[in-house]
């Protein structure tokens, strides 16, 4: 088929606007699945994504579509809408030449569509505006479509109003597609390059790259060189995704499919990368670089939430280590390094984009690898300037220095993005600003909803500002942030007490004015949670050795008089005396057992 009847494009939306059931109305439109496949959420391929009801990760899917006569190859890429997988969508823009901007007709533009709209914007993608959801009784299709002329310039008729759920209009959004969207750019007859948007590992085929094909052509059986690795491989298979990996005997300009190297080793195969041929031409690896030049591929992305992975048996150490090298190739914003504790033995610390991508990626280690795992408590990176003018970079609490060699203390900070109703200001400003949130404007999206900006320290956000969010303002308010690097801070080490013994697990990287009250909730809370003994445990948080609160956990009590009948009183103060020294004898040798949901408790602020 023609070049110029091939159409790339993708989804972008905030979560739960509707993007995956678009996508399956797409798919059964262009009638690529057979009735008798289809199933709700199809593109969404793992267990944990239809569990949850959200978009983990990007899935291209292949479709032929047929107007006026004239036959189209359509390439869709539906892609993830929560702010902690937005490096997948960047990866789907990059891949594309348009993009669907989906807006939920109920409840309006939000934070992450927002985001999403201006990485399409970056691209110089081509937006196609759809209002979804106009079915529901309380759609406000004539309110979302202010907001989006008012966003994008557009004239309102080019704004389509569909209900993904029932079908109605559907067509019209691939035919809008057609119309607007440009074919792809790039000449077949150039020497290949293809750009990798993302890779997973397949037990047969090795690593199974998806691909662009920007210049060229690649056949069945080529030999293929990758620019950045500077690795080779032969091409055991490629083909294109329907959304089902359909064999094909090429791949040429504009096209969107996958290359099953057979590579094993995982590093040799990056998302980003370029791809070209290894041909009789180019047998020098210099001339190649001379000649091919390398896609712009993708930025590094920065982890925003560290926490430390071991395997609770030290023996499935190996297997843990080809888990996280597997998934980081499925998911190039994951990274890790090797850890070792004197505790917890040999594991990972690890580099994540939010609290919910370290969800996943742990649920994701547990299910799909059979892992037994321990995940210390998440933290962010804080940066160190020594008395000497040295600066390093530290992940947790544990690895602070003493406090005589520390000349300031900087932590990272985000600028923050809330959008909300205009009636939900005030309560979503006092959260803000006890989240030491610093106000920086005021933006009106339209008569009714506002765009709430602030400056917010990162560890804020990370633990469960988006939960309290959501609490303060009914569910009516969503958030989007991005880093804006480290400011320095008034921050101390609160250290945990259990029975006079540190544990580096609960310490935390705090304000000095809020260390008193940190100090007190954490010890309430351990309390409530850790188990009482024989003998009374002493709960402290300390700050350099000097102890800020306290809390006590009474022992067992055990009436060792009750077998008195009469006497005098000094048989019973004897008695006591005794159970008394032998319960400090029982406590300078008993061991206090934390269970895991302790250390998970004191996450919560609140």
């Amino acid at each position: 088929m023609s070049q110029q009847n091939i159409r790339n494009f993708c989804i972008i939306a905030h979560i739960d606007h509707g993007k995956s059931t678009l996508a399956d109305r797409f798919l059964e439109l262009t009638k690529t699945v057979e009735d008798r496949k289809m199933k709700a959420q199809l593109l969404d391929q793992m267990d944990l994504e239809r569990e949850r009801g959200i978009t983990i990760k990007l899935q291209p899917a292949k479709m032929n579509y047929s107007l006026n006569d004239e036959n189209y190859i359509l390439n869709l890429i539906d892609t993830p809408g929560h702010v902690d997988f937005a490096y997948e969508v960047s990866r789907s823009l990059a891949a594309v030449e348009g993009a669907i901007l989906l807006v939920d007709a109920t409840q309006g533009i939000q934070a992450q569509t927002l985001a999403n709209l201006y990485f399409a914007m970056e691209q110089d993608l081509v937006i196609v505006p759809v209002i979804n959801k106009i079915d529901m009784p309380n759609a406000m299709v004539s309110e979302v479509s202010k907001e989006i002329k008012d966003l994008l310039g557009t004239n309102e008729d080019e704004i389509i109003k569909i209900s993904a759920k029932t079908g109605e209009n559907v067509s019209s959004v691939l035919e809008e597609v057609i119309k607007k969207v440009p074919a792809p750019q790039g000449e077949k007859d150039k020497p290949l390059r293809a750009l990798i948007f993302d890779s997973y590992f397949d037990s047969y085929k090795g690593v199974i790259a998806q691909v662009r094909i920007v210049d060229g052509k690649i056949n069945q059986g080529d030999e293929i060189y990758f620019v950045q690795t500077k690795s080779k491989s032969d091409i055991i298979e490629l083909g294109v995704i329907t959304p089902e990996l359909e064999k094909t005997n090429f791949l040429q300009a504009g096209d969107i499919g996958y290359i099953a190297t057979g590579l094993k080793e995982v590093g040799k195969c990056r998302v980003g990368d370029t791809i070209t041929k290894y041909e009789s031409v180019f047998k020098d690896e210099k001339e190649i670089e001379k000649i091919i030049q390398a896609l712009p591929g993708y930025k590094e992305v920065s982890p925003t939430v560290f926490a430390s992975i071991f395997p609770i048996n030290g023996d499935d150490y190996p297997e843990l280590r080809d888990g996280l090298e597997k998934l980081k190739l499925n998911d190039a914003s994951l990274s890790f390094e090797v850890e070792s504790s004197t505790a917890l033995g040999r594991g990972f610390k690890c580099g994540f984009l939010g609290m919910l991508h370290l969800e996943i990626i742990s649920e994701r280690l547990t299910r799909e690898y059979d892992m037994n795992l321990v995940i210390t408590t998440p933290s962010v990176a804080y940066k160190i300037k020594k008395t000497t003018d040295e600066e390093i970079m530290i992940f947790s609490p544990a690895d602070m220095p003493d406090p005589g060699q520390i000349q300031e203390i900087q932590e990272p900070w985000a600028k923050l993005e809330i959008l909300l109703p205009k009636n939900r200001i005030g309560a979503v400003m006092k959260l803000a600003e006890n989240s030491r949130g610093i106000y920086q404007s005021t933006d009106f999206l339209s008569q009714d909803r506002v765009i709430l900006k602030y400056e917010i320290p990162l560890i804020n956000i990370i633990v469960d500002f988006y939960d309290n969010l959501k609490s303060v303002s009914s569910g009516f308010a969503s958030m989007n942030y991005e880093s804006v690097g480290f400011i320095k801070g008034d921050l101390v080490k609160l250290d945990i007490l259990v029975a006079e013994e540190r544990v580096e697990a609960f310490s935390r990287i705090v304000p000095r004015d809020q260390s008193q009250e940190e100090g007190k909730r954490i010890v309430n809370k351990l309390k409530d949670v850790i188990p009482r003994q024989n003998f009374a445990i002493a709960l402290q948080a300390a700050i350099s050795g000097k102890i800020i609160a306290r809390a006590t956990i009474s022992p067992f009590r055990k009436d060792v008089t009750a077998k008195l009948y009469g006497g005098d009183v000094s048989r019973k103060r004897k008695l006591l005396e005794k159970q008394k020294k032998g319960k400090k004898k029982m406590k300078s040798f008993g061991k206090v057992d934390i269970p895991q949901e302790a250390f998970l408790g004191i996450l919560k602020n609140r």
